[in-house]
């Protein structure tokens, strides 16, 4: 968004780039959530810039014809909510720092979008996959590794980035660790928010197994407690990648990403306990109405076993009475 004359290390004062430098530096959003509202400021000038329109001259009216345009283009209604939440907080942040009287992006809102459950295995899909073992494997160390991966995805509900960001000791550079004394997790979340949470036994013999192989990969010097074969950090989508192969040598009928198995962990605690307040703080869900989706999940598996074992729910609709 910067012109060729402007100074990257100083972007003009009230623009989209210092917002931006603005949501990295001070409010400290993570590199994702940064690019997707670079997405968004970047169609916002776009849309302008064909218009002819300053960023601070757009009209509401404005705003939503290049909604609507862009939703007729087949942008989701859900992206449509996040591009428009993206404009709404940049001219709130130039009313609040430049001056702007009225927020242009107030008010406007996407098509609702269906809300869509998150996919879960089945209990026997992921114990299928956590049990999963390779009879001789090409790489020992790897074969490792790719155990502890699935026991701690799915055995402590991580994100993929907070599985990653994983170091092997505590330190003030570390972004998280394992403390094997206490079977606990400590993690840095979403909006930079610290959380612990338990280690079952499962997943602490895997990393056990792990630690042991771990030496033949990494140099003195390396933190990181998950490595690729080349001794780097392991990153997010090498992760989704060895996920994938291994739920496809497990026999699992879908692919399998980190997620998934984050959203089995959620949706098996709740099964079992009921606790949906418990859930969430083993989340990390800043609200609880995120957590509740999962009791979705809950009662559609109970919907699936009243309809196979309860002798009222056999009787199709169309038979005979």
């Amino acid at each position: 968004m910067a012109g060729p004359d402007t100074d990257p290390a100083r972007p003009e004062a009230g623009s989209p780039a210092a917002h931006l430098e603005h949501l990295r530096v001070e409010r400290r959003l993570a590199p994702a959530s940064l690019r997707a509202y670079t997405a968004a400021l970047q169609r916002l000038a776009d849309c302008a810039a064909a218009e002819g329109l300053a960023l601070p001259e757009v009209q509401t009216s404005a705003l939503r014809r290049w909604a609507a345009r862009l939703h007729g283009e087949g942008l989701a209604p859900r992206s449509l909510a996040q591009m428009l939440s993206a404009w709404r907080g940049y001219y709130r942040w130039l009313g609040q720092r430049h001056g702007l009287r009225a927020n242009p992006a107030d008010g406007l809102r996407a098509p609702k979008a269906p809300r869509l459950l998150p996919k879960a295995l089945s209990v026997e899909e992921a114990v299928a996959l956590a049990e999963h073992r390779v009879a001789e494997p090409a790489d020992p160390r790897l074969e490792a590794r790719d155990r502890c991966i699935v026991e701690l995805l799915y055995g402590c509900g991580l994100r993929v980035a907070e599985l990653c960001s994983l170091d092997v000791h505590a330190g003030p550079q570390a972004q998280g660790w394992i403390d094997r004394s206490a079977a606990e997790a400590h993690v840095l979340g979403k909006g930079r928010k610290r959380r612990s949470l338990p280690v079952g036994r499962a997943a602490l013999d895997a990393l056990v197994d792990w630690l042991a192989q771990r030496p033949a990969l990494a140099s003195p010097d390396q933190p990181a407690l998950l490595l690729n074969r080349s001794g780097r950090r392991l990153s997010p989508s090498q992760v989704r990648s060895r996920l994938r192969e291994r739920a496809a040598r497990a026999g699992l009928p879908q692919p399998v990403h980190p997620h998934m198995l984050r959203h089995s962990y959620a949706s098996h605690l709740l099964q079992s306990s009921g606790e949906l307040r418990g859930v969430q703080e083993l989340l990390g869900h800043a609200s609880i109405a995120t957590t509740q989706v999962y009791t979705r999940l809950d009662w559609q598996h109970l919907a699936k076993a009243y309809d196979a074992a309860h002798p009222r729910a056999r009787r199709k609709p169309d038979d005979p009475a």
